[in-house]
């Protein structure tokens, strides 16, 4: 069991993802940084999808009850286990009442934590991830706990060095759009030749662009939606969904954003600049 003894901001456990379900109006939710947490998962020598401890920003203060193994990926926040600091990329034994807790923010945005075999939460629609509207509870991480497996024995002590070179691009690598011929030389021009900044309204939900172009009159009948579809609005401005993002949107679909880059995306905070490719 994990007891937790500080919340943190935003922390959640979430998997690969919920499929299946988006002509019901549910989200894939999942982890926003998908290689960070096949990483983890890869590291720990778990199966791909299972469920890990999403961290945004500002970290938790975790207790373990019994002893396992944890990875941490993703964004840089000075944890320690103990008081002693622990690197990402690295398999560390955790023993029965050790207590993780996490620092300064140093880079990136979102911070992943995996146990050995992955947090045992409820299954909802086929997935662990926590999505408020469709899972139970307002908030996942109270002062309550958290099942995972017991592990007393693991030999495969493991690291790696490679850093997360996705957190030092900031460009987007898009496609097309269902939309984008709606798009003039204006607007092409303003979206592949400037960089754009990431604004305080950001979340799982969407991500909004500071920044505004040039707007449009056109009007769709409202259609799908996926994470990473970027709308634009009849003002101007851009809206890049994200994992928790509507399934559908009556806003011009211009583009739609690689896996990989919604990950890049998703380790951005406000005030970062972004810029997009078309690929």
């Amino acid at each position: 069991m994990l007891k937790v003894l500080k919340p943190g901001f935003f922390s959640t456990i979430q998997d690969l993802g919920r499929f299946g379900y988006r002509s019901m109006g549910v989200p894939v939710s999942g982890g926003m940084d998908a290689l960070a947490v096949r990483k983890a998962n890869l590291l720990l020598e778990n199966q791909p999808n299972d469920a890990v401890m999403e961290i945004t920003m500002t970290g938790p203060t975790l207790l373990f009850e019994t002893p396992t193994y944890i990875c941490l990926t993703g964004a840089e926040m000075a944890a320690t286990l103990n008081n002693e600091p622990i690197k990402n990329h690295n398999v560390v034994q955790v023993k029965a009442g050790d207590i993780l807790s996490y620092g300064k923010l140093e880079s990136g945005f979102r911070s992943y934590l995996a146990v050995k075999g992955g947090f045992l939460t409820e299954e909802v629609l086929g997935s662990r991830s926590q999505y408020f509207p469709v899972t139970a509870g307002k908030k996942l991480l109270e002062r309550n706990e958290i099942s995972y497996f017991e592990t007393k024995r693991y030999d495969a002590l493991i690291s790696d060095p490679i850093l997360e070179n996705h957190f030092n691009s900031n460009y987007l690598e898009v496609e097309k759009g269902p939309e984008f011929m709606i798009l003039g030389d204006a607007q092409l021009a303003e979206l592949f030749a400037q960089e754009f900044t990431v604004s305080e309204k950001n979340n799982r939900m969407a991500y909004q662009i500071a920044e505004k172009i040039v707007g449009h009159q056109h009007t769709i009948i409202t259609s799908g939606t996926l994470p990473g579809t970027v709308q634009l609005t009849p003002g101007g401005k851009l809206l890049i969904l994200m994992k928790d993002g509507q399934t559908t949107g009556g806003y011009p679909r211009i583009l739609q954003l690689t896996e990989a880059s919604i990950c890049t995306l998703a380790q951005k905070r406000a005030g970062d600049t972004v810029q997009f490719k078309l690929v």
